[in-house]
């Protein structure tokens, strides 16, 4: 199926359902945006590497940094998730913290080259990983951790109303929805302000380059248990590039919270339809098993 041939169909099946004005705007919008990323290529790539430098910020001065490494595994549409899960398999790996380095000094490059005498991963090397059971670990050489529930949610939360996930994974949920919300200008750019709904209240308004028809931002609210409030997620997008299959993908990602910084990447490779084994995506054999964050 060609980009035309997908947006005539969500065309089609917005008259079918008789959804207003504004609602039909939408719907054609999000064609236009699928075909911006790619049509077909982007809705069925099935999985995704991104290596760059990651910032983390708290009241916008930088808290971490580190070269990083995320790994995306798309899963089959008969895979079988846990209740509320989510879609993909992923692992974040982490290398080059300056910290740990200080804290470690010369113990830590002993693992190193203890590793590469190995062949296994760098001993340097953290790894976070959201597993296919709806799991989470922060994974190195002390072991595996699991992760705060809290921490899950967020990932899960996260993911769900993401703007790409949502287009490449959601589309057939029912009741999900797409309303036009207008135009408007965004850093010297004219936008279309796309609006996604859900059954669950869950409302993402993306803001589409009107040229371009790729996403420059996203905003949601969400519930964090922890402050027992609602915090307000912006997410930028920009320095688009074909990686792969005419896939187009940003290549510097800049998040917010409640008007604060909070997480950048800048990414140096982006690549989609590598081969990931599953393993990547599950625990080492005969890792050791830390106390739950």
């Amino acid at each position: 199926m060609t980009r035309r041939q997908f947006g005539f169909g969500l065309a089609a099946a917005a008259l079918m359902r008789g959804e207003t004005p504004q609602e039909q705007k939408g719907r054609a919008l999000v064609a236009k945006v699928i075909g911006g990323l790619g049509g077909d290529a982007f809705r069925f790539m099935k999985t995704r590497t991104e290596t760059g430098e990651a910032y983390s910020f708290y009241r916008n001065d930088i808290t971490g940094f580190s070269t990083a490494t995320i790994y995306v595994k798309y899963l089959a549409a008969d895979a079988q998730i846990p209740k509320d899960g989510v879609r993909i398999l992923q692992r974040e790996s982490y290398g080059g913290k300056q910290e740990e380095r200080k804290q470690e000094g010369k113990k830590q490059e002993g693992r190193k080259q203890e590793g590469k005498k190995q062949g296994g991963r760098k001993q340097d090397e953290d790894a976070v990983i959201f597993t296919a059971d709806g799991q989470g670990y922060d994974v190195s050489y002390r072991g595996a951790q699991p992760l705060a529930d809290s921490r899950i949610k967020q990932f899960h939360d996260t993911t769900i109303q993401d703007v790409f996930y949502i287009l490449r994974e959601r589309m057939n949920e029912p009741g999900l929805g797409f309303e036009y919300r207008g135009k408007d200008v965004l850093d010297n750019q004219p936008v279309e302000l796309l609006g996604i709904f859900d059954l669950q209240n869950r409302d993402v308004t993306v803001w589409v380059n009107a040229d371009t028809y790729l996403p420059v931002q996203q905003k949601y609210t969400r519930w964090d248990p922890i402050i027992n409030d609602r915090r307000v997620e912006i997410t930028h997008f920009a320095k688009y590039r074909d990686v792969g299959n005419q896939v187009m993908w940003p290549y510097d990602v800049e998040r917010e919270r409640d008007g604060e910084k909070v997480y950048e990447m800048y990414a140096t490779h982006v690549s989609v339809d590598d081969p990931l084994p599953d393993s990547m995506f599950e625990l080492p054999s005969g890792v050791k098993m830390l106390k739950r964050m």
